[in-house]
């Protein structure tokens, strides 16, 4: 039990594949370099692929196959099918009564043993092994068999949707005497293949179509399925009644919630592999009148670190923010509402300026991606682990940087200041409709003015608006006058303007925008707007002093893009303007 609990690096130097100093120098490439450490022991020459996929499976307490030494047995390759073998990379190599022995190059795919599990109806043990040698395997094993990796395999990269009648029938008609209170037959319903099969298919469609959510909403009558793609919900389907209770249990179990408990919200995960990418499902359980609502955040944990370059900064707002984040010392604050890119922001910045002489350490509710050669920690209410004693924590840690996934109450707020006065780094964010306005948040929590204007030196306030579908975008003349809202000045009275829009294509799904774009409004903090601060000066006078120090609006932004062709003035009209503004 204690060489489990071991680390990868540790167990490899117990077993002699490699040494501390290798080690401590592939740890150090992977604070340059973030990526897997097993994978970069490999690629600097200190380990074998074997090493340290076996080290791997030690560590996390999951049987080693060498599928070099055993071959898998017919009666194993005959329960499972070609092309489900070829689509998971997940080999059976041994059946004894219901229990099947499946070699996977990532034994911990939740997905890929539910789908072997489905089809041959048997109780998965999953196993490691080394990737080229179940290529192999798998090439020997169904070789001759006339079913091409190209053929049903294509078919069959994810349960389609186009299938749900069918899951749907073969789960029958809704079953009587049960009750919403059977919760034993739910779990029963929740493991069966059909219901097992309509789970998956939902989480695949929704990350093929790019969704950062998905949302299970029961109604009086049926169960209503939608995808929050490019910021918008946009209805998918919807399912009978009947199904609502196994397929709620199905992700409960999937993400080890309590499937018995109905009348309180829960949490969980649910890790996910798909077409070789890892994501991160985040589970939220909410009762509410017709049965409980399951909402799924979707984290591509290969898509945070874009880089500050690709985020839709201005060269200008780029050039301010990099100088900002490069001070020794004050606080720095993203703010916009829940889902509007502060969290990519922050960690695109702490990438930025991440290196071997700064100690850089996060507090998140919860850890959303992980960042190499930085310390992360989550929030555990359950443990009394919290934002504000893991901030009195860090500074014995002897930081440089710190991030503070949220400023949530005036406790969390004045430890971060102190921090920021005690020559750190402080990187947070805060719910304000602009940037100018987070001053007089934080004054309203109970923070003391003159400690704002000595500490916070940038705001920057965020939306996400959609840009225009490359595939489909075409050119549209409009009156120079419908852009006067956004502060643009026409030339002369009969001025026209080109601006762009999708006609909608298969590319886009007919809705004519593919990706999101930041829409930013970045106020840097001078004696001017600090005096203000300390005088308690009206938000319009910091506003304006804010202009004169050269801050662009997010509406400003939003129209330097429209005029790019990168977005609408509709789209910019939807995430940045509101009543009074």
């Amino acid at each position: 039990m204690a060489l489990a609990r071991k680390g990868l690096g540790e167990i490899l130097i117990d077993k002699g594949y490699i040494t501390a100093e290798q080690l401590a120098q592939a740890r150090d490439v992977q604070k340059s370099a973030p990526g897997d450490l097993g994978r970069l022991l490999v690629d600097l020459g200190f380990a074998t692929e074997r090493d340290v996929v076996q080290a791997k499976a030690e560590a996390e307490n999951i049987p080693f196959v060498d599928l070099t030494k055993h071959a898998p047995e017919a009666s194993a390759i005959n329960v499972v099918p070609e092309h489900v073998v070829r689509k998971h990379n997940a080999l059976p190599v041994k059946k004894d009564g219901q229990k099947l022995w499946v070699a996977m190059a990532d034994p911990r795919n939740i997905v890929a043993q539910d789908d072997v599990r489905m089809v041959s109806r048997c109780q998965v043990i999953a196993m490691a092994a080394v990737p080229t040698d179940l290529e192999d395997a798998i090439s020997r094993s169904y070789a001759g068999s006339g079913a091409a990796s190209g053929g049903t395999g294509v078919v069959a990269t994810a349960p389609m949707m186009g299938n749900l009648s069918a899951m749907i029938a073969e789960m029958g008609p809704a079953r009587g005497g049960g009750g919403d209170d059977d919760v034993e037959a739910d779990d029963k319903a929740a493991n069966e293949a059909p219901i097992v099969r309509m789970a998956n298919a939902i989480i695949v469609q929704a990350i093929e179509q790019g969704a950062s959510d998905i949302h299970i909403e029961p109604d009086r009558r049926a169960v209503r399925i939608r995808y929050r793609i490019d910021g918008v919900l946009h209805e998918t389907m919807t399912i009978p009644r009947h199904i609502q209770a196994p397929l709620i249990s199905r992700y409960k179990i999937m993400s080890d919630m309590n499937i018995a408990e109905r009348r309180i919200p829960q949490d969980g995960r649910i890790p996910v592999k798909h077409s070789g990418k890892d994501y991160d499902m985040r589970v939220s359980c909410l009762p509410s009148l017709y049965g409980e609502k399951i909402v799924m955040r979707i984290l591509d944990k290969s898509s945070v670190l874009l880089g500050l370059n690709k985020l839709g900064f201005t060269p200008e707002v780029q050039a301010q923010l990099e100088e900002l984040t490069m001070q020794p010392n004050g606080m720095f604050l993203t703010t916009g509402p829940t889902g509007s890119g502060k969290t990519t922001t922050l960690y695109s910045v702490l990438h930025k300026i991440n290196s071997i002489e700064k100690n850089i350490i996060t507090v998140e509710d919860p850890i959303e991606y992980q960042l190499g050669g930085i310390t992360q920690v989550g929030v555990n209410k359950k443990a009394g682990l919290n934002f504000n004693n893991a901030l009195r924590s860090f500074l014995r840690q002897d930081p440089d940087i710190i991030m503070v996934g949220e400023m949530r109450d005036l406790e969390t707020a004045e430890i971060a200041i102190e921090a920021a006065l005690t020559g750190h780094l402080v990187l947070s964010t805060l719910h304000t409709n602009d940037a100018p306005s987070a001053t007089i948040r934080l004054a309203d929590m109970g923070v003391e003015p003159f400690l704002i204007s000595a500490t916070v030196i940038g705001i920057m306030a965020q939306r996400l608006a959609r840009k225009i579908c490359a595939n489909c975008k075409e050119p549209y003349k409009v009156p120079a006058e419908e852009l006067r809202r956004f502060g643009f000045v026409p030339e002369h009275a009969d001025q026209e303007v080109t601006l762009f829009r999708g006609r909608g294509c298969e590319v886009c799904r007919q809705k004519g925008f593919k990706g999101r774009i930041g829409l930013y409004e970045l106020m840097t903090v001078n004696e001017e707007i600090a005096e203000l601060v300390v005088r308690r000066a009206p938000l319009a006078d910091i506003k304006e002093a804010a202009k004169a120090n050269g801050m662009k609006e997010m509406r400003e932004d939003g129209l330097r893009k429209v005029l790019e062709g990168v977005t609408t003035p509709d789209e910019v009209m939807r995430v940045v303007f509101t009543a009074g503004h």
